[in-house]
């Protein structure tokens, strides 16, 4: 539904507020080199934002529409020619710029809300932060005024049907079970499992956080539902039919969660810089200080998709708390002296990943996998599971499941 027009200057009223008060404060400052053409284009919509007094009118909100569809156009060429971790954090920020200029557009020309959340989400995900991440703050704006129908898409109810009685989970024989923990003190953490480098389930010290009370499929309908975010398809990364799609949460919940046909994972993804009210339900622990970076540097990433979705056995360059929200996860661990036992892909790309299908072990292909020793655990809501730095590890979602990581140096 469009903005009538006492909604739409008492909505650019608020946009406006979150920009800076003149033409020369929204600096265009970018963190290298772009090619010639690019800047004269960010001034010319910069121009077109501040040139009317008050809202733009209907001619200049389609320039700035235009011109933000060719920043757009023009750096998503760039960001999508090598490596990501290659790519100019300025080409980023163009991105971002163009996706800022699009969404205001259609703020200015009264259109219906659900294009600029996504653009401010496109320029979220694929951009970088600009004007003191000027996005996040717009798109809180324009998803507070969206239509209730249209922040949630999925059939209601949805949560009652998805909640399907679970298949039996693995059986952890006692040898191989991980130990269990309830609220260590920090020192007795340190000395007993962080410098020797042990695994451990930690109990009793998110029981606090509100999300074990808020959070359900429901929930994220109600407060994301709208939101773009992106979508692993398939059973495992490793897998040749394995890619990804954008998609709202909405729809991500109503194919994959709800209509579970086929297996889709919002997977290793930072959504809680994305969206910072679903931040506030959660907690860094406490034992993170004990770590070597700044509170900044930790890595928050949210693992939301249904029974069966699999992380093959892997390991990562830093600490892991592997925080259950909801739902249960099987998890085997090795120990990175047994990597050679482990069968590491040889590829740059995978040479964190096994190619060994730990649950279904090829024994004639990779023989020395029956050496490996490993721990298990059943992971249940409201256990934290430690994982040093450079532990292999296997997830295997038993229900429909909400975890949260926290990777730390």
């Amino acid at each position: 539904m469009a903005e009538g027009p006492a909604e739409g200057n008492e909505l650019w009223a608020e946009v406006w507020a979150l920009l800076p008060g003149s033409e020369e404060g929204l600096s265009l400052s970018l963190s290298g080199e772009v090619e010639d053409c690019v800047l004269p284009l960010l001034r010319r919509a910069r121009r077109l934002l501040y040139g009317a007094a008050g809202r733009p009118g209907e001619a200049a909100a389609e320039a700035l529409a235009r011109l933000g569809d060719i920043l757009r156009d023009y750096s998503w060429e760039k960001l999508n020619v090598g490596p990501w971790r290659e790519i100019s954090k300025a080409w980023r920020q163009v991105y971002a710029y163009g996706c800022l200029f699009g969404a205001l557009a259609e703020v200015a020309a009264g259109r219906p809300l659900v294009s600029a959340v996504r653009l401010c989400d496109m320029g979220l995900l694929m951009g970088a932060s600009v004007l003191d991440n000027v996005l996040a703050r717009l798109v809180r704006v324009l998803q507070a005024r969206l239509p209730r129908g249209e922040r949630r898409d999925a059939a209601p109810g949805s949560a009652k049907r998805a909640r399907i009685e679970p298949l039996p989970a693995p059986i952890v024989q006692p040898e191989d079970a991980l130990p269990h923990v309830r609220c260590p003190s920090l020192e007795h953490f340190r000395d007993n499992y962080l410098i020797p480098q042990k695994p451990v389930v930690l109990e009793g010290i998110i029981d606090h956080w509100p999300c074990m009370k808020k959070w359900s499929v429901d929930y994220f309908c109600q407060v994301a539902g709208c939101r773009t975010v992106p979508v692993e398809l398939g059973t495992r990364y490793t897998d040749e039919e394995w890619s990804q799609k954008l998609m709202t949460v909405s729809d991500f919940i109503n194919q994959y969660i709800v209509n579970a046909n086929s297996t889709g994972y919002l997977a290793q993804h930072q959504l809680f810089d994305q969206i910072p009210e679903l931040k506030e339900d959660i907690s860094i622990p406490d034992y993170c200080c004990l770590g070597e970076g700044e509170e900044d540097d930790i890595t928050i990433n949210a693992w939301f998709g249904p029974e069966g979705t699999i992380s093959p056995l892997h390991q990562d360059p830093q600490q892991n708390f592997l925080a259950q929200v909801f739902g249960r996860k099987y998890i085997r661990l090795y120990s990175p002296q047994d990597s050679e036992n482990l069968y590491p892909h040889e590829s740059h790309i995978l040479h964190n990943t096994s190619q060994v299908d730990v649950e279904d072990p090829d024994l004639l292909k990779f023989p020395n996998f029956r050496k490996a020793a490993f721990q298990s655990c059943i992971l249940m809501p409201g256990q934290v599971l430690f994982i040093p730095v450079k532990y292999w590890h296997y997830v295997r979602s038993l229900d429909i499941s909400f975890s949260v990581s926290f990777w730390w140096s």
